[in-house]
């Protein structure tokens, strides 16, 4: 059976800021060697990181449709269909290529390339939204968090695993040299694209830290956002409340 189309809802509304053209052409050239670069350059970590994320969102989000934001090739999102069975997941990137490469992995997930900014989907639409690494390659974070807050149910649940810029002083040397030098020599050796992997780094040392995406988080409007380092703050999980039935 040949797979339908992934609907473009970019293409169709002609919304992409210079930012997300950029960041988006560079994840459509890395996405046949992205999950095997994950899994290098994070020495498997990176797959206990979304575990321990879906886990936080399955204890944090009440029953109902679930989104993975920025899902990339999908890793995120075949982990919530295991999760929870039966309920409606979707899958939405900004990245054709990305999906096209992970579509295999969820062959039930609703998948939709659009901007994480601008969502197709109607006011309170989900109970839980997940985003891993991709908060920080949008162009406002806090437009998308706002977006976020406008799509989950009253009470639902955001869960986000990022690389923020770190604030420990062991965090930031690991983080300074793993930039400077595997990044983009690994990144670049196997990708064949060292700038993209020069860019990922970029966007790592350019963004918030943990601690003001938290209060990012709360002056858009969620509740109860408290946030976990993972190994030793390298990377971070943040869960945060849309306010109404079930927020605290």
């Amino acid at each position: 059976m040949t797979a339908a189309p992934i609907p473009d809802v970019i293409a169709r509304r002609g919304v992409e800021a210079v930012h997300d053209r950029a960041a988006r052409g560079m994840f459509e050239r890395i996405a046949p060697t992205y999950d095997l670069l994950n899994g290098v350059l994070s020495a498997g970590l990176d797959r206990r990181w979304r575990a321990r994320a879906v886990r936080a969102g399955m204890q944090a989000a009440p029953p109902g449709p679930m989104l993975d934001l920025c899902a990339g090739t999908m890793d995120l999102t075949a982990l919530l269909a295991r999760a929870r069975p039966g309920e409606r997941v979707v899958a939405v990137d900004f990245s054709p290529a990305m999906l096209e490469a992970g579509k295999h992995k969820v062959p039930g997930a609703e998948i939709v390339v659009a901007d994480a900014t601008r969502l197709p989907f109607d006011d309170g639409t989900f109970s839980l939204v997940m985003c891993g690494f991709g908060m920080r390659n949008l162009g406002d974070t806090a437009v998308g968090a706002r977006e976020i807050l406008r799509v989950l149910r009253p009470g639902g649940c955001f869960v986000t695993l990022e690389l923020f810029r770190p604030e420990r002083v062991t965090t930031k040397a690991f983080h300074f040299a793993y930039a400077r030098a595997v990044l983009p020599v690994v990144g670049g050796l196997v990708s064949g694209d060292r700038g993209a992997y020069r860019y990922l780094a970029r966007s790592m040392a350019g963004f918030l830290s943990c601690a003001e995406y938290e209060t990012l988080l709360g002056e858009v409007g969620f509740a109860g956002v408290f946030g976990a380092d993972l190994t030793l703050g390298v990377a971070s999980i943040v869960v945060a409340r849309a306010p109404g039935k079930g927020a605290s």
